[in-house]
This record gives structure tokens, sequence and C-alpha cells, in this order.
């Protein structure tokens, strides 16, 4: 970074720092207190800024030694310069190595990273194998969110007769579900032998997994009238009838044509709540790709980019290893990662995309 560049820096943190102070002062006026919404929006945006005020104080204090240094290397006093040389080379890596933290503090951070997540897993090509397989990333992210300490809700299921799932759609509730869970969104393929296979020819199977954030009655309004709702009876696998009531229920989004279906539940009223909270967070996801598509049309993060349909892990048996494509990635842990131990894909996932998005700030 040139000078003129870290000059700028503290600008903008001289700005985050007026910022915060003014927040400060509102936190104790008595209408603002009173009034719930608002304090908690000032609370969050205070705690936000909190984490950039503790790295302005020592990040100016480095960049006032530099400039008092740089003044004596321009003078004639010949024995302070000698004192100053030295110093001046390590001030200037505190200097970058703050810099580049205070860089990372500023990206934007992304709204929905704090809310919990509804992830829908689909079996894809590969026929039963593929439903097996769909059946293993839901206990995967069963055992990591055990490990998070996460609840778990299952919200519909279409089981196969032999242990699989041709659909499987749940929620994680808990701290920061999403900000962890998004980057899951994609098709996972597997490489295996099935168990069926009598000549022990390896087949690949993929399964697609969407990872939604849970959206809430203040992000989405849905207007009734733009909803047609049909009840049915509820069946189990191979289309037999497994309650006697109408508690099934399927909506259908008129203007987008989504259709979402719930029937785990007994009671009607409770597979429609279910219905209604996928349609909402599905709603809020198409809505917010179509923002990021306007906004990437000449730029596509390799990490985030929200698509799909796009190939982003394969799960080799044969050889016991797990590859993420988007970041060439590859542990040889095939077996702790289907037993949750996700972390460390997942925070090498995180590191790119906040490395991504600093190189675009």
């Amino acid at each position: 970074m040139t000078q003129d560049q870290y000059l700028e820096l503290i600008g903008k943190l001289e700005k985050i720092r007026d910022r915060y102070h003014e927040i400060t002062a509102q936190l104790s006026d008595p209408e603002v207190i009173g009034d719930i919404p608002r304090f908690r929006e000032l609370s969050k945006e205070h705690n936000e800024l909190s984490e950039v005020i503790q790295v302005y104080d020592p990040f100016k204090e480095i960049q006032d030694q530099i400039d008092e240094d740089e003044e004596i290397l321009s003078g004639e006093d010949e024995e302070l310069k000698e004192l100053v040389h030295g110093e001046l080379d390590e001030l200037y890596d505190k200097r970058e190595e703050l810099a580049k933290e205070v860089r990372m503090l500023l990206i934007p951070k992304d709204p929905n990273d704090a809310k919990n997540t509804i992830i829908e897993i689909r079996a894809g090509t590969g026929g039963e194998e593929a439903a097996l397989f769909a059946a293993d990333l839901y206990r995967m992210y069963l055992k990591f969110a055990e490990s998070k300490h996460w609840k778990v809700e299952e919200i519909s299921s279409n089981p196969t007769g032999v242990g699989g799932f041709k659909e499987i759609i749940f929620s994680l509730n808990g701290n920061e579900v999403f900000g962890i869970m998004k980057y899951e969104s994609g098709v996972h393929r597997v490489q295996r032998v099935p168990e069926t296979e009598s000549s022990g020819r390896i087949h690949t199977s993929a399964a697609s997994v969407a990872v939604l954030p849970e959206a809430e009655d203040v992000d989405v309004e849905i207007d009734p009238n733009e909803l047609r709702i049909d009840v049915y009876r509820s069946t189990g696998p191979g289309g037999q009838s497994v309650n006697t009531t109408d508690s099934a229920v399927r909506i259908t989004h008129i203007p987008t044509g989504l259709v979402v279906q719930c029937q785990d539940e007994k009671s009607q009223h409770k597979n429609k709540a279910k219905a209604l909270k996928v349609l909402r967070s599905r709603l809020l996801a198409k809505r917010q790709e179509e923002i990021q598509q306007e906004r990437d049309a000449q730029r596509k993060s390799m990490v985030s980019t929200g698509d799909r349909s796009a190939k982003i892990r394969t799960y080799n048996f044969p050889q016991g290893r797990v590859t993420d494509h988007r970041i060439n990635f590859t542990t040889h842990n095939l077996d702790g990662v289907l037993n949750g131990e996700l972390d460390e894909i997942l925070e090498q996932l995180r590191i790119t995309d906040r490395m991504e998005k600093l190189e675009a700030v």
C-alpha cells in the first residue's frame, strides 16, 4: 500500500470512530431506549463497529510514529537518522499487518450470516444410490450440527424403501448458522461401489444441496391471494396412505410457480406453517440471487456463486478422499467428513471468500 492509501484508510477509520461515538450517545437516550426496534438495530451496529474501533488506536499510533520518523529522515541530524532507520522497518511491517486486519474488518458483512437456515437435499443422478447418498449427506449435517449445539428440525421428507431420501428438508437453528453453512449449496458427487453392485463397479452419483437463510415475516411479505393451498392425505414409501385425514399440505406461489409440500406432521396447521416457512425462505433466496446476479454480471465469485447446479465437491470412497473443486482443497479424511468433521473445509472456503471480497474492496 502507498502512503496515500494508508492515510485514506485512517480517514475511513476516523469516520467509523465518529459514528461509533454517535451511536454510543444515542444508546443512552431515553427516547431510543424506549424504541425497541431502533435500540436493537443501533446495538447491533455498535457491536459491529466496536471490532474496528479496537484496532483504530494502535493503527493510528503506528502511523503517527512513522510520520515522525520519516520527518527525522528528511532532516539533518545524522545521529537521529541512524536511530530511526531500523525502527522504521519494524513499524512498516506492523502497519501492514494491522492494515490487513482493518481491511478484513471493513469487508461488508452479509446480513444473512446471523440467520438460521433451511437446508434442502435432493437425490440427483444415480437412482437408489443417489437417494442413499442424500441420506449420508443428511447424517453428515446432523453430526456437524450436533458438534455446534444447533437445534435441528425436520420439515419435510420423501424417503425411499431402503433408507435413502429422494428429498429431505430441515432447519438448523443456532449462532451464525447461515454464515457457516452457506458454502454447502451446490451439487455433491459421490464415487463408490453401491451395495447393490455385484460386479464391484464404481458408480458416480450426485445429490444437490440448497442452503437458504431462514426468512422472517419482515424479510418477505406474502400476499395470501397469491397462494394456492391444496390438502391431501399423507403417503409413505410406495405410495401407501399413512394418515386417515387430509393433513398434508401443498402450497403453490402463483407469481413464481414455487411449490412447497409438507406432510410430516399429523396436523394440517403445523404442515401449513412449516410449508410457509420454507416458501418464505425460498422467495428470499430467489430475490437475493437475482440481486447478486446483477451485481456479478462482470465478476463471478469462485466460492459464493449460489449456483446450485455447480458441482462443488466429490466424495471418493476408493481413494478415501474428499475434494472441494472451488478451492482445489483435498482431504483424505473421508470417514471424518461424513461423520460431521466439516470445520477444516468450511474454514478454507470462508478464508477464500473473504480474500476475494478483500480484493474487490
